[in-house]
């Protein structure tokens, strides 16, 4: 009998991964949970050994973590961008060269051994930076998933912990682009921002004088 392997996931780029594993390993059943009622859900009706979460925005409670094989996709090369949204923080500090990272989670925010990483560009069009995210994560979770097949366990290395930066998640309020940012930011900073938060995340605005908001989806500077 085929062991199932639950994958977590709602991003329309770890759905792409889902697909690719999926063809890839008809040796594993997987199971795709969208919604943290779902895997509530699933977790309890099932006895899963290995938990996959690729794209997951919401919070694992120590007992699953403690009682299965839980891997994270993160896009940052940690231990540098722990913590949400790691894909804006970077672009708005600058970074053209990211990575994709996966890790065996432990009880600590991003913290867990390091399974693989590999490059990720982080220049272009946000459309242009998920599309590689969807390719290289592919590539990722397809090594991980055959240290398991090979082994029936994962292990990884530690994370240098003294080099770990941490972010916290964004809130739609700071996308707005302010008057005074026009003066004190360059056009490639302001640009950034912009490409940083387009869709699906709130994008940048700046609100103009009867209270309404400019929503910026696309820029180019000089």
């Amino acid at each position: 009998m085929k062991e199932t392997i639950l994958f977590c996931g709602y991003r329309f780029w770890s759905l792409r991964i889902f697909r690719t594993i999926k063809a890839a390993f008809p040796n594993y059943n997987f199971h795709l949970v969208t919604s943290p009622e779902d895997f509530t859900k699933s977790i309890s009706e099932n006895a899963y050994k290995l938990v996959l979460f690729v794209g997951w925005s919401w919070i694992i409670k120590e007992g699953v973590i403690n009682s299965k094989l839980c891997v994270c996709l993160h896009p940052s090369p940690l231990p540098k961008y722990r913590g949400g949204s790691p894909i804006q923080h970077q672009i708005l500090s600058g970074e053209t060269d990211s990575a994709v990272t996966l890790f065996l989670m432990d009880n600590k925010l991003d913290h867990g051994q390091l399974l693989w990483q590999d490059h990720l560009s982080l220049e272009g069009e946000l459309d242009d930076i998920f599309h590689e995210l969807g390719d290289v994560g592919a590539e990722g979770v397809s090594a991980v998933l055959r240290q398991y097949s090979d082994t029936g366990t994962l292990v990884g290395s530690e994370q240098s912990h003294e080099d770990a930066t941490v972010f916290k998640r964004r809130k739609p309020g700071q996308s707005e682009i302010l008057v005074e940012d026009f003066s004190e930011h360059t056009a490639e900073e302001l640009y950034n921002k912009i490409r940083a938060l387009q869709d699906p995340y709130p994008n940048a605005y700046v609100i103009c004088k009867d209270g309404t908001r400019l929503f910026l989806s696309r820029a180019r500077h000089e």
